[in-house]
């Protein structure tokens, strides 16, 4: 069986993230980017299943610049057996991102994709989505448990009730919510090793697919400053203000 785990690269998450001077996009000079955390999740997922025997091979695949290579090599590292780069010089919409990955897949013939729900830089929650819908694949979202079965895969979730569990005849497709596992960290030795493994490059032509995005970023801002709190000295102080300033009682 052969796994493939779609990775992006993101401003890591402990930076605090600023717009450019202009508010054209955000300020990715000298910013430590990172694997997004989801994606992690899914990598360490797809290594663990390859671990205890029922997979033979995991592959990471990423959709982006040249840079992205650095995030393959974590990949790899991290115990993927090959990457590969579907290389684009601007930032790609999900529905391009999911085109692209629709052909590797195909290409590959993969069994299992795994995932993350989301990037922590859009936060759209749709590649995988829109993954399914293109491979006619059927899909289990937010998973927090994965088990599998033969040749189906047991996916339970978290909903508002509960813990609902799927199963899903493979090829299939699965994406991780955080509950799901805890990422290793890459060794010394594995770091070493993976500069050794496979990373091929493509770019979108090779896969005849269209990058062009359909919607336009218009500007990147800063939330509003939340205004200073007050003390109040009184219960009756406290409902007054509640009542005619806040208007949140009447």
């Amino acid at each position: 069986m052969k796994i493939l785990v779609p990775l992006k690269r993101v401003v890591d998450y402990n930076v605090k993230v600023r717009p450019l001077a202009d508010s054209s996009n955000v300020d990715l000079n000298n910013v430590k980017m990172s694997v997004n955390p989801f994606c992690e999740i899914a990598l360490e997922e797809a290594v663990r299943i390859k671990e205890a025997g029922n997979a033979e091979e995991v592959i990471a695949v990423s959709v982006g610049k040249t840079d992205s290579q650095e995030q393959l090599r974590t990949a790899l590292a991290l115990g993927a057996d090959r990457a590969i780069l579907v290389e684009s010089e601007s930032l790609l919409e999900p529905l391009a991102i999911s085109k692209a990955l629709s052909k590797v897949v195909e290409k590959e013939s993969i069994d299992l994709i795994i995932l993350g729900k989301q990037a922590i830089d859009g936060d759209n929650n749709q590649t995988g989505q829109m993954l399914g819908a293109l491979l006619d694949y059927p899909q289990a979202t937010n998973a927090s448990e994965v088990v599998l079965d033969g040749s189906h895969v047991n996916v339970t979730r978290e909903i508002d009730g509960g813990l609902q569990t799927l199963r899903l005849k493979m090829p299939a497709i699965v994406t991780t919510d955080l509950r799901l596992n805890e990422p290793r960290y890459a060794s010394l030795p594995n770091i070493m090793k993976a500069k050794k493994k496979e990373l091929a490059v493509m770019s979108l032509a090779d896969l005849g697919v269209d990058g062009t995005n359909r919607t336009e970023l218009i500007s990147v801002e800063l939330p509003p400053s939340r205004a200073a709190g007050i003390i109040v000295e009184t219960v009756d102080e406290l409902v007054d203000k509640l009542k005619n300033e806040a208007k949140v009682i009447s």
